[in-house]
């Protein structure tokens, strides 16, 4: 069972941490030397900072996979109408399914919101036209086909550092030198399982690896970057906005003229709501799903951001009233729960 909704999250993060998040945001992987020295603080103290907030599960770095290993089509969007009543129990269901990336229980024209990954070994159709819909309470779903992502959700960031921290930080953050493999058959064992370790701690150690796979700490280093560099994993910090400030979590479907469409998704991805922004196939052309502090920050982006723009000519907006699941784990206010079990693993080991 879920558990009940959490009561609001305030006074989580000092300053300090606020500002060592960041950091993270910018260079998830950079050492405790360079963190501290960009957040103006002695290691021992981002060390111990950095220990707290993933031992209150505020905070976790993870690795997200490139898409096209682990998944076999482009995913979906879902909203999902449920019969009176019945939100919670159909989250509950929904949340059984590995294929479900992020969850939300919302109000406004649907009552739930997940996007659907067709990873490796599910059958999205049977998913899609029988297993999801079939569940009890549901009345109806719609669904989208994702064309292009212009946003995702480590793209949002606090931007509290000044240009010359941030700009010592990027030195630390991803550097993609060349292609990713074209599929997991091109990795051995030990490069699949470094995968697998960096895909649940991004933030761990050639050292780290070569204890777990029992190399040397050279090969260990040698798969870590070539993974790192390949842009097989890509390191992300794991936070909830409400920790940081940002509650409120809003889903809103754009009709875009056509021709509009590519500078809309510019733009939208360009403003500090944006978590996840998408060109769709279905009843909307694109998705803008925003973080705000409140409601009076969501009615200025409305009416100030999206009204100023005469291309867009449709909107329906979705709140969330909780958040179940995203990225694969589980939420309970501002805390991050365990990642659903068996994944990524579970792909990688097929």
């Amino acid at each position: 069972m879920l558990p009940a909704p959490p009561a609001a999250d305030a006074g989580l993060l000092d300053e300090t941490d606020l500002d060592l998040v960041a950091a993270l945001q910018v260079a998830p992987r950079a050492p405790v030397n360079a963190l501290a020295e960009a957040v103006d603080s002695s290691p021992s103290t981002i060390a111990r900072r950095l220990a707290r907030l993933r031992g209150d599960g505020l905070l976790r770095v993870v690795g997200r996979l490139d898409w096209p290993l682990i998944t076999t089509e482009n995913p979906r969007l879902l909203w999902i109408r449920c019969a009176p009543g019945r939100s919670q129990e159909v989250a509950e269901r929904i949340a059984e399914l590995e294929e479900v990336q992020t969850l939300l229980i919302t109000t406004g024209s649907a009552d739930i919101y997940c996007t659907v990954y067709p990873l490796l070994g599910s059958d999205i159709f049977d998913l899609l036209t029988r297993r999801l819909p079939g569940l009890p309470g549901i009345v109806s779903t719609q669904s989208m086909l994702v064309l292009r992502t212009q946003s995702m959700g480590q793209s949002w960031r606090l931007h509290r550092l000044p240009p010359d921290r941030e700009a010592a930080l990027a030195g630390y953050g991803d550097q993609v030198r060349q292609a990713p493999p074209a599929g997991l058959h091109e990795l051995n064992a030990a490069e699949l399982r470094t995968l697998e370790l960096l895909a649940g701690d991004g933030r761990i150690s050639a050292a780290e690896v070569a204890r777990e796979l029992q190399v040397s700490r050279s090969a260990a280093y040698r798969m870590t970057q070539s993974l790192l560099e390949s842009g097989a994993v890509w390191p992300r910090v794991e936070i909830e906005p409400a920790a940081l400030g940002y509650p409120l979590n809003a889903l809103m479907a754009l009709t875009v003229r056509p021709h509009a469409i590519p500078d809309v998704l510019a733009r939208l991805a360009g403003h500090p709501s944006a978590r996840y922004v998408a060109m769709v196939a279905g009843s909307s052309s694109v998705i803008h799903y925003g973080v705000f502090r409140d409601e009076q920050d969501l009615a200025r982006f409305t009416t100030d951001d999206l009204g100023a723009s005469a291309d867009i000519t449709a909107l329906d907006t979705c709140v969330a009233l909780r958040v179940v699941r995203r990225y694969w784990m589980a939420r309970d206010g501002a805390r991050l729960g365990e990642r659903l079990p068996g994944f990524p693993g579970r792909l990688l080991r097929a």
